[in-house]
């Protein structure tokens, strides 16, 4: 498959995989505290790229080890934390469209810190798109209120996704990405998710009752797919893509949340599909010019 190709299958299936996150979250949050979901979603993907890590210590990048720290954390710990968190307060819907925000963090934080360049029909693609998920996003007749505090804490962590993805593009693109996946989890965040579930009492108040059973397969669900497996098909788009064209992801998740909310019982309404289709016709014109972004 070439790389033009591979990009926008990853792209679909990324959309898909990460959309779902949203209502992982949601089912998880009736089982456990924001701080567990996090802290549970890192440690299982931990556990399950453990063998990978270890198999590969010998490329473990050690020239670059304050690089891998920074997209660890910034990638992989603290929004975990960050949206659970948010969205105790705020509807998936509104998480859905600040997390849509990272293409424009991408080309703030690519050119301010990695003087990325940025062509104006990748502006104009990016702007187009997200405004389609403005629209997805308060066509639907919710009255949702916004919150000062969670719409805080969801920019940061978008801001956290769009540093995280610069950086690896930049510093770590010498490391395959299922190796870079396993070594984020296994190596790096081991340890602080199990110093974030200690801290939450999680070891010591949990119990194998079908309620946290029910709750531990949401997470496992979202942390295997969502966390694991998302985060090294991400990496492999960073490879054969741009940041900015890799965080367009973003821009369609909102569809697929959508569509789960139609499967759940919700209706689409008119607004909705023109959302849906500005969203399409912003990565279309996105398409036309997403080549490579010099340095």
């Amino acid at each position: 498959m070439n790389a033009d190709r591979e990009k926008w299958v990853l792209l679909i299936i990324l959309s898909i995989i990460w959309g779902s996150s949203f209502i992982l979250i949601k089912k998880s949050l009736e089982h456990f505290n924001p701080f567990q979901v996090g802290g549970l979603r890192v440690l299982i993907a931990g556990i399950i790229l453990l063998p990978i890590a270890v198999s590969n210590y010998k490329l473990f990048p050690k020239k670059h080890l304050k690089w891998l720290i920074l997209a660890a954390f910034t990638g992989n710990f603290i929004p975990m934390f960050l949206f659970p968190i948010a969205e105790t307060e705020v509807s998936s819907s509104i998480a859905g469209i600040i997390n849509s925000m990272m293409p424009i963090f991408v080309i703030i934080v690519g050119a301010l810190i990695w003087k990325f360049e940025t062509t104006k029909k990748q502006i104009t693609g990016t702007l187009i798109s997200f405004t389609g998920v403005c629209i997805l996003a308060f066509g639907g007749g919710d009255n949702a209120t916004f919150k000062i505090v969670p719409i805080l804490l969801l920019l940061l962590a978008t801001l956290c996704y769009a540093l995280s993805t610069t950086t690896v593009k930049s510093k770590l693109m010498e490391v395959s990405s299922t190796v870079l996946s396993a070594f984020v989890f296994s190596f790096v965040l081991f340890f602080p998710s199990i110093i974030a579930l200690t801290c939450t009492g999680f070891f010591s108040e949990f119990t194998f009752s079908k309620d946290n059973m029910l709750g531990l397969m949401f997470v496992s669900l979202l942390s295997v797919f969502g966390t694991g497996l998302a985060m090294m098909m991400n990496y492999r788009l960073l490879k054969v893509s741009t940041p900015l064209f890799a965080s367009t992801v973003t821009l369609v998740m909102p569809i697929v949340a959508i569509i789960w909310g139609i499967i759940d019982g919700e209706k689409l309404t008119y607004m909705q599909f023109i959302g849906a289709g500005v969203i399409i016709g912003g990565l279309i014109f996105l398409r036309s010019n997403s080549s490579t972004v010099k340095k």
